[in-house]
């Protein structure tokens, strides 16, 4: 299948081909004819797989047909919500890009920056508003914001809405929109208060999955560490020095752990920023630009922060500390190994959290290879089950020799993003 075979507004064809896109990817193929039909939908899809493309085109469509060339006030036609300010970013641009041959106007708005500059462009009238839930009901209860001409309304990471505690929220503002609406809810888990939360809203919708949170992407490369807690900080130092590694996205459980990861790095000489839920709006896509612009070259995130984050290329993740929950990591090393790009992945695991590993192993299925050779093993021996060994041969050189090997391959790759 191609674009072109979606039946889709030829400015819109025009737009994806600027893009470089020809080829849906899956959750595109099933998710747009059915957004074009006008049933509800609810989508199951890991970060990647290219879901924003795949609500924002056939909205951008059909918004297209509707409003043309008009030149009556711009009314509120599409909404989607979204947990975080990066996010909202991220599509905002997306709408733009696939967009930009046609009048429609999107508009981005998020807290923790003045309402003013939002509330100029509102007045103004906009077609589509992307919104972070609790600016969104701030708006709407001044006044700012009428929805009783919306006829999308996205639920966009409904699981990250529910961790974020903004699940409240987001049955208030359904609850502001008209009942004929038609609602498009993608979240990367399907927990039962998300399951809930469509059986509430959405009607007789179609459900389309795509890469089972199971999966883990065949163009990534797996590796783990098995190392004493204390010795963490050293490792990644020596990691990042030794075999050269730049862009690279570290993941730590806590905020307090990525703070105290990075001022280590700092110490050590290594430009490093955090992005987590104590920072500022500003400070959090401050530090995003300065690792998009490779002014910083480890990013240091924790789960919630690093959703929005969208790297072309991004070769390097590194789960500094374990996730409790083995969906998690399938959802972190899905930062790198995007659209048939390589990445690596590699996994610190202390003793306190190898019932964390067994747990991701049970679920991924993958003979993940354990890094024998290095300064900081287990005291009685890295051991580690039924991973696969690797010893590196000879020093330490020779290891980053490989580690560049693989990195330069996969900067080779210069394929299109599809999201």
């Amino acid at each position: 299948m191609k674009f072109e075979d979606l039946s889709l507004n030829k400015s819109i064809q025009r737009a994806l081909i600027d893009e470089g896109y020809n080829t849906p990817t899956p959750i595109q193929q099933q998710a747009i004819p059915i957004i074009l039909k006008g049933t509800d939908l609810i989508g199951c899809a890991q970060t990647g797989t290219g879901k924003t493309a795949a609500f924002a085109i056939p909205i951008i469509n059909h918004l297209h047909h509707m409003v043309g060339s008009s030149k009556k006030a711009k009314q509120i036609r599409a909404l989607i919500v979204t947990p975080t300010r990066e996010l909202a970013i991220q599509i905002g641009e997306s709408f733009d890009a696939y967009g930009k041959y046609t009048n429609l106007v999107q508009l981005t708005i998020f807290g923790g920056v003045s309402q003013v500059p939002q509330v100029d462009k509102l007045k103004k009238g906009v077609d589509v508003l992307i919104a972070t839930p609790g600016r969104l009901l701030d708006l709407h209860k001044q006044g700012f914001i009428d929805l009783d001409q919306l006829h999308f309304l996205v639920l966009d990471e409904a699981d990250q809405m529910l961790d974020m505690g903004f699940i409240n929220d987001v049955k208030k503002i359904v609850k502001l929109t008209p009942s004929n609406r038609q609602t498009l809810l993608f979240s990367a888990t399907m927990p039962m208060a998300i399951r809930e939360l469509a059986d509430a809203f959405l009607k007789s919708p179609e459900y389309v999955t795509v890469s089972p949170v199971s999966s883990t992407a065949e163009t990534v490369e797996q590796r783990v560490y098995f190392v004493e807690k204390e010795n963490k900080r050293q490792l990644l130092y020596h990691l990042i020095k030794n075999d050269d590694l730049s862009d690279v996205l570290v993941f730590t459980r806590t905020k307090h752990g990525a703070d105290n990861v990075v001022k280590a790095l700092k110490k050590n000489g290594i430009n490093a920023e955090a992005i987590h839920g104590d920072k500022s709006q500003n400070a959090r896509q401050r530090a995003l630009e300065h690792f998009k612009t490779k002014e910083v070259g480890v990013l240091v995130a924790t789960d919630i922060a690093a959703r929005g984050i969208d790297i072309d290329q991004l070769p390097f993740v590194i789960n500094f500390d374990l996730p409790n929950i083995p969906e998690t990591y399938v959802h972190r090393i899905g930062r790198t190994g995007r659209a048939g790009n390589g990445g690596i992945a590699i996994s610190f695991c202390s003793k306190d959290e190898k019932a964390y590993w067994s747990d991701i192993q049970k679920l991924i299925k993958v003979n993940v290879k354990t890094i024998e050779d290095h300064p900081y093993p287990w005291a009685e021996g890295s051991g580690g089950g039924s991973a696969t060994t690797e010893k590196k041969q000879g020093n330490s050189n020779r290891g980053g020799e490989r580690t560049k090997s693989r990195k330069s391959d996969a900067s080779k790759q210069n394929k299109k993003r599809w999201y």
